[in-house]
Order: structure tokens, then C-alpha cells, then sequence
């Protein structure tokens, strides 16, 4: 007898998240259709799906045509979007929209009635997909596994100073996720040393590696107190811990049961090895 297995969508850009959340829906019994943005996804989640294709970053009609094909009616998001790239010299050019984005983001990027914040973007994409008949879910409905609990991760802990460091963050942290700007910030010393924008906690890391060349600083993660868990919640993984590695950094503090967390054995091997303390910080 045949298996009914339900079916959902994934919408994968950037990282090692897409491929990590494909595999625990497998785990759980889903049907996965897989649709990967050119240029941000990781190629290996071809394996990780029972159907999967890419699609253009600018191509929404197509990738709601891919879905209502396959018959999905629910989907989630996992993996960064690069907006960064639509500031690159002819970048409408490079990424032509098809009608459905142009109609779209037309309030956003032409007519300059609404603004470009992460939020507002996503939000619109989801009220693409939902004017379709598609709902987006969020990941970490279908995998809640892959949140961070809280506690250190580590075997060590923040030091005093450290801890002091983390509260500061905290607060920054928080202010710019309520802003909608960014969600990470570097600190030393209670100095801010650099904040997360349009780059990525990546980029935002190595910036504050140049800035304090004596390294030690710590790193503070959170979720933005209008946190909508479909889409953008803080992810860390190994790419995180190498960048604080090569930057200098020394504790990674996070907001537990609202980050995720991929390759956990991985990510605290690498960061036991590299002398890196991980924190999972309640509110």
C-alpha cells in the first residue's frame, strides 16, 4: 500500500540551513519540493528533496508556478537572500524581473511608497504566495529541534567582563532588530565595535576583526522583538565560528528558543578547539 506522505515547500537561499531543514522534514515523513535560488543555494540540497529545480532571485511568478505544479499548498523559508547583490552597478539588468516581482516590489523599488527593510520584503513575498494559495509556514514548525536551548553549549562560560559585554549587546542587539536594520553586534570592553546591516553577522565579525586587531571580543546574536518566525530568524552555523576564529572573536552569545542552530556537534567541536565560548541567553 502506498504512503501518503504530506508535502511542503521549500524556498532555499543561502547557507547550510536549507540543507539541514530539507533533511529533518525528510526525517519527519514530508514530501519535500525543493526550489533553490541561482546563485545563494547550496547545490547539495538537490539530494536532499524529492523534487527540486532552481529559480531566478527575481523570478516570483515562476517559483509560484513551480509550486501550485507540484501541488504544494504549504511552504517555508530557510536561507539567506544576498540583498546586497540588487546595489551591484545593472543589477536590474542582471536580475530582470519577471510580472509577478515587478508587481510585486513595484510600491518598493520604483514607486518609493514603501521602504526595503528585510520585514517588509519578505512580507510581500509571502503575500505573493499567499494571493496564490500557497502559505508559508515557519521552518522551525516543521524541525523545532533545530532551536537552541538555552545554557552554555560550551564547556566553559562568559567570564565576568564577558558577561557584562553580553548585557550590552543584548541591548544594542535588540534596538537594531527593532529597527529592523540588523541582528548581531560585536562588543569589548562594554565598547560597541561593530553592527550588522545589509552584510550579514559574517562581514559584520570579520569588520569588527580589523577594527580590534587585539581580538577577544564577543558576539551577540539575537531575535528582533517583532520576530515573524517565517522568515529572517537568526541562524548560526560552522561559517559563524569561522569567521569569529579567523577575526579574533571569543564568545558567541545567542538568544536561545529563537535561534537556529546547525550541525550542533560540529559547531561546539570547532568552537572547543578554537578556544570560543557559545552561550544561549534567555530574555
Amino acid at each position: 500500500m502506498r504512503v501518503h506522505r504530506p508535502k511542503v515547500g521549500l524556498l532555499a537561499g543561502w547557507g547550510r540551513f536549507p540543507v539541514a531543514l530539507a533533511e529533518a522534514l525528510r526525517r519527519r515523513g514530508y514530501h519535500v519540493c525543493g526550489l533553490a535560488i541561482k546563485d545563494h543555494a547550496d547545490p547539495a540540497l538537490a539530494e536532499c528533496c524529492d523534487e527540486f529545480a532552481w529559480v531566478g532571485l527575481s523570478k516570483l511568478g515562476r517559483a509560484i508556478r513551480y509550486f501550485r505544479r507540484h501541488g504544494v499548498r504549504e511552504a517555508t523559508m530557510a536561507g539567506k537572500i544576498h540583498k546586497v547583490q540588487l546595489y551591484q552597478p545593472w543589477a536590474w539588468f542582471r536580475y530582470l524581473p519577471d510580472w509577478r516581482t515587478l508587481r510585486t516590489f513595484w510600491p518598493h523599488f520604483v514607486a518609493g511608497r514603501r521602504d526595503r527593510k528585510d520585514d517588509t520584503l519578505l512580507a510581500a513575498i509571502a503575500g505573493a504566495f499567499a494571493e496564490a494559495g500557497i502559505t508559508f509556514a515557519p521552518a522551525t514548525d516543521y524541525a523545532p529541534e533545530l532551536l537552541v536551548k538555552p545554557g552554555r553549549l560550551t564547556r566553559r562560560g562568559p567570564s565576568p567582563a564577558q558577561q557584562k559585554d553580553i548585557e550590552m549587546g543584548w541591548q544594542l542587539a535588540k534596538e537594531l532588530g527593532r529597527l529592523d536594520i540588523g541582528q548581531s553586534v560585536a562588543v569589548k570592553d562594554r565598547t560597541p565595535l561593530a553592527v550588522e546591516a545589509i552584510e550579514g553577522t559574517d562581514e559584520c565579525i570579520r569588520r569588527a576583526g580589523a577594527l580590534c586587531r587585539a581580538g577577544g571580543f564577543t558576539v551577540v546574536k539575537v531575535a528582533k522583538p517583532q520576530q515573524d518566525m517565517r522568515f529572517d530568524v537568526p541562524t548560526i552555523g560552522i561559517g559563524t565560528l569561522e569567521a569569529m576564529a579567523q577575526s579574533g572573536g571569543k564568545l558567541l552569545a545567542v538568544e536561545a528558543g529563537r535561534t537556529i542552530l546547525v550541525d550542533e556537534s560540529q559547531v561546539v567541536e570547532f568552537a572547543e578547539r578554537h578556544g570560543i565560548v557559545i552561550v544561549a541567553v534567555e530574555a
